[in-house]
């Protein structure tokens, strides 16, 4: 099937990739530009081109767009390598979730912050025992008075050293089955009782962080949704995060380099980079239809699987491409190191497959 875009789309693309060109000659590429180019100037930049909040209802400060905007608008600026992280995680699950269950109070409050690009967030969600596993945390958040106190860890929180605000997932009540007595608080990252430790991983980036929480509290009007029943919540903003164009494009930038290098006079050559755009077209139709919302229930975790597994070819097809140049160091190889991530992070692509053959397809849990 040929897909054809309107005028409006390709004018938006052409604008979108401009930008995109224009953010990398300032700030420079960063490799994975969603989850490790932080720049909170260019996140106001991206609020003045009514670029945060495209697809949120006007009524509550958003661009009122098509989720297809969203997508080209995105693609654009991931494969370049510009540098979006400091307003991505709001924009992409924060945001929506404040939209859909938030109160009054807490819209007024903290999406105008989101808009103007001025605030950053990160997720409290995984911890050190707990990390696909999100029914099996233990980080708590007990009521006293007007305030939730909460104590516990989690782990992998990117961004969690500059975030203005840690959206957690902790757990109100300990009784009963492990997905209920799950709640969202926001919690301000100023807060007394609040350690951050950045973790350097293997290509020496430091978005990842351990946070601590001991004896924080939280104002009771932080919680978001309803209290101990937020699992549905977190699900749907995990559909957001495991289908989008961010888990197709992160290495495109370094793909476009190789691509100007390889040895197309190689017939095998030219089939490797066949079937990787083959992949790319593949990807794009599954995440399409997951923005248009024409995909299954749970799907996101087969488009997250094809299209994080995707990259890692890519990545591999980068550096045979450089030979004995990927030996060393260099900003091209930190992306190619930085890939076995892709099908960790959000879930592994085990995790994913269990959902999908579980709950997609309905397939019977193996006996234990």
């Amino acid at each position: 099937m040929d897909f054809a875009w309107t005028a409006e789309q390709i004018a938006l693309r052409q604008e979108a990739r401009e930008v995109a060109v224009r953010a990398v000659e300032r700030y420079g590429r960063s490799n994975d530009s969603w989850i490790n180019g932080f720049s909170k100037d260019f996140a106001k930049e991206m609020a003045d081109h009514g670029w945060i909040g495209m697809t949120w209802p006007v009524e509550y400060g958003g661009g009122g767009q098509p989720p297809i905007n969203r997508l080209i608008v995105g693609e654009e600026l991931i494969a370049a390598g510009a540098p979006i992280a400091a307003m991505w995680f709001a924009d992409r699950q924060m945001g929506p979730t404040l939209v859909n269950y938030g109160t009054e109070d807490q819209q007024a409050e903290f999406l105008p912050g989101i808009l103007s690009g001025e605030t950053t967030w990160c997720i409290g969600m995984s911890e050190p025992n707990s990390g696909s596993d999100l029914a099996s945390l233990t980080t708590t958040a007990i009521r006293d008075g007007d305030d939730f106190v909460v104590n516990g860890q989690k782990i992998w929180t990117s961004f969690g050293e500059l975030a203005d605000y840690c959206y957690l997932i902790c757990r109100t009540d300990t009784e009963g089955p492990p997905h209920r007595g799950i709640s969202e608080v926001i919690v301000p990252m100023d807060s007394p009782g609040i350690e951050v430790r950045p973790i350097t991983d293997m290509t020496t980036n430091r978005h990842f962080c351990e946070v601590w929480f001991t004896d924080v509290r939280v104002p009771v009007a932080n919680l978001v949704g309803i209290e101990g029943n937020a699992f549905k919540q977190t699900m749907a903003q995990l559909e957001h995060e495991r289908g989008g164009i961010d888990r197709l494009v992160s290495n495109r930038a370094l793909y476009e380099i190789a691509l100007a290098r390889a040895d197309r006079s190689d017939p095998l050559v030219r089939q490797e980079i066949a079937s990787i755009e083959s992949g790319y077209r593949i990807g794009r139709i599954l995440v399409t239809r997951e923005v248009l919302r024409q995909a299954p229930a749970g799907f996101s975790a087969a488009t997250k699987c094809f299209c994080t597994e995707h990259q890692i070819r890519v990545a591999d097809f980068v550096a045979q491409t450089l030979g004995a140049e990927a030996m060393l160091w260099s900003d091209v190889i930190h992306g190619v190191v930085y890939a076995p991530g892709y099908t960790i992070m959000g879930g592994t692509s085990n995790i994913m497959r269990n959902i999908l053959g579980e709950r997609v397809l309905g397939l019977p849990r193996e006996p234990r």
